[in-house]
């Protein structure tokens, strides 16, 4: 299995070593891919045996770019970059993969249950997250762990509310650069464009900086306002990140809807191939009852296809 320090003889109940867990300081940074501090929701994780955890996780309160509610309720996105953090850090620290390997997500997922999530209160809200890795994948060699499939359970005071699971891919800086080869050496030339860009109110984020989709020619397409965005870009990329894809999604269904559907409870997305920043992307959004189907296409290639469910 290529896990790293398990522990020997029979696990402890996974309730026993949350009570362990700390909420004192975040993991370091570097450790879930995230340049600035503020944005690291992982403070602690313990391993169970049998490739299960058990993880700290805090929520601030006040999140810049996925404020709560008004009822309280945190932005269900940070579901996802929980899951997202997790599967980087689980990975790198308790499993042998490649050195400077880089982290590809290939689909992702979660559910999130209105009636039992938590409400933010005077402080951050600490979230205890129950993980299992499977279908883990060697290289050829049998020493390295070159992808694995994470699945997590959300609670709050020993109450679930969320679950969410992703696979992803762990390729060294060779094989990356092999695969990005083809990409940038394809890249389209900047061009003049006429540009419709959506309010903030329309698409239910905080400032103009967070739309992350224009209006061209009456298409809907990817063009975040802000390249420097502290949370979306908070470090370079040569690609778009999954999560930004996420998100345009989630705002392209809010303008299919007119702000019918603007806070999901659920997803599914499964990226086909990388999305690259030119040409952008068209953003496809077609609703369907309490489901808004999307798909991103991109010289002429599906790049991404996925579902976003509402109450």
């Amino acid at each position: 299995m290529a896990i790293i320090g398990e522990a020997c003889g029979v696990p402890e109940p996974w309730e026993l070593v949350a009570r362990r867990l700390s909420w004192s300081r975040t993991v370091a940074r570097e450790a879930v891919h995230r340049a600035s501090v503020a944005e690291v929701l992982l403070t602690d994780v313990r391993a169970l045996g049998g490739d299960r955890f058990v993880a700290a996780v805090q929520w601030p309160r006040s999140h810049p770019t996925f404020p709560h509610g008004p009822d309280g309720r945190h932005h269900p996105l940070m579901v996802a970059e929980t899951l997202r953090q997790l599967g980087i850090y689980l990975p790198s620290r308790h499993f042998a993969t490649p050195a400077g390997s880089r982290f590809v997500i290939r689909d992702l997922s979660f559910t999130l249950d209105p009636a039992t999530e938590p409400r933010a209160q005077h402080g951050a809200t600490d979230v205890v997250c129950r993980a299992a890795v499977t279908d883990v994948r060697t290289a050829p060699c049998g020493r390295f762990v070159t992808g694995l499939r994470l699945d997590i359970g959300l609670l709050v005071g020993g109450t679930p509310f969320a679950r969410a699971g992703g696979t992803a891919r762990f390729l060294d800086p060779q094989a990356y650069e092999t695969a990005r080869r083809a990409a940038s050496e394809a890249a389209a030339r900047p061009r003049a464009r006429v540009l419709a860009r959506p309010s903030p109110r329309s698409v239910a984020v905080p400032a103009a900086r967070d739309v992350l989709v224009v209006r061209e020619a009456g298409i809907l397409r990817l063009d975040p306002a802000d390249l420097r965005h502290p949370f979306f870009f908070d470090h370079w990329s040569d690609h778009v990140p999954g999560l930004v894809l996420l998100e345009a999604a989630r705002q392209a269904a809010a303008l299919a809807t007119e702000g019918v559907h603007i806070r999901p409870v659920g997803c599914r997305l499964r990226a086909l191939r990388f999305t690259e920043f030119a040409p952008p992307a068209r953003v496809e959004c077609v609703p369907h009852g309490r489901t808004c189907v999307f798909r991103l296409r991109q010289a002429g290639e599906w790049t991404v296809v996925g579902v976003l469910q509402y109450p």
